[in-house]
């Protein structure tokens, strides 16, 4: 005759046989990082053990949703956005949190939708990473959609250039990129090319902005900067560098990229071409990627503090609300062996 089957032992039986709440026993048997009376623990894990409570693996997992950090990022291929994502799944994972990422190609569209779907799965904090986050975008219906996240309980905290509402970390592009350009107009480089990336990313184009006023400050003539857009992407710079080739490089010229990415892309077509770099011209980038010290001629850069941006982050999305602030890191110019002086 087959046996009975055994009564189910639930958490609220757990939690009566121990004399404390429901959540306490939760938190003891769920592996929670909320820090629990030594005396209620050890009633909860001995009561557990009497009663031969399993927790339900699926319930586990419902609590370990509490504890994720969900990121949403315009581009998940470039090495600037892994730096910053390393960094975070490990301050996430040190604080007993842990990190997923989706990725929005950068249109408000995915933003929203991506948002719209991290809401219903509940996590902890939202952190989105994007060149530029505005109120009005979509008619102020992401910024809708991330208030009514933070006033059900989330942490929104935004790794970019906004005007919304929330904890947010961006890097001083502007003004980085102009102590680079004063370097190389300094360096006597009288004929700059600017590999400036899209017209629509707002760090590249601060970027952009700050070299110009760098090489005016430096002496360079305005008929001597040249703005060349390209896809931020080594092929983009690769093809910029091309076209560059192929309209003639002035003996004094310096190409100024707007990452690190695009002047590798570039410093191999000049390679392609027999064009040597620094003799012929000089190539900068931007970010201090790990690529840029592996290449040759090591690339002259700006460093920008990526990982500890990254780990910034997380630490602000599992704080305890408070007012928003900003907080605006800089970036460190790098000199390398990329630019070489020219003669005045």
């Amino acid at each position: 005759m087959p046996h009975a089957a055994r009564p189910t032992v639930t958490l609220r039986d757990v939690a009566a046989a121990a004399g404390v709440s429901v959540p306490t026993a939760s938190r003891v048997l769920g592996g929670s990082s909320r820090t629990v009376n030594p005396e209620y623990r050890q009633r909860v894990l001995s009561a557990a053990a009497e009663l031969r409570y399993t927790a339900d693996a699926s319930a586990r997992a419902m609590r370990r949703a509490n504890d994720s950090i969900a990121v949403v990022a315009d581009d998940l291929t470039t090495p600037s956005m892994g730096m910053a994502a390393a960094a975070m799944e490990r301050q996430a994972r040190d604080a007993g949190a842990f990190v997923t990422v989706s990725s929005t190609h950068g249109t408000s569209e995915r933003q929203l939708e991506t948002v719209r779907l991290q809401r219903a799965l509940r996590p902890r904090a939202l952190i989105l990473t994007s060149s530029r986050l505005a109120s009005d975008a979509l008619g102020g219906r992401l910024l809708d959609e991330l208030l009514g996240y933070e006033r059900d309980g989330g942490r929104v905290v935004i790794l970019g250039d906004t005007d919304m509402p929330f904890d947010s970390i961006s890097f001083d592009n502007h003004g980085a990129a102009k102590e680079l350009a004063t370097y190389v107009a300094g360096s006597g480089h009288r004929h700059v090319t600017i590999l400036a990336g899209a017209r629509d990313r707002g760090n590249v184009s601060a970027r952009t902005a700050g070299f110009v006023d760098g090489l005016r400050a430096g002496g360079v003539e305005e008929r001597h900067i040249h703005i060349a857009h390209c896809p931020v992407s080594r092929q983009g710079g690769f093809e910029a560098a091309r076209q560059l080739i192929a309209e003639g490089l002035e003996p004094s010229h310096a190409v100024l990229a707007a990452n690190d990415t695009i002047a590798i892309g570039a410093m191999s077509a000049f390679r392609a071409a027999g064009v040597v770099v620094p003799s012929d011209v000089s190539v900068t980038g931007f970010d201090d990627i790990e690529l840029a010290t592996d290449v040759t001629p090591r690339l002259t850069t700006v460093s920008l503090p990526l990982a500890r941006a990254g780990a910034e982050a997380v630490r602000r999305a599992l704080a305890e609300r408070a007012e928003p602030e900003h907080l605006m890191m800089r970036g460190r110019l790098v000199v390398r062996d990329s630019t070489a002086p020219r003669a005045a």
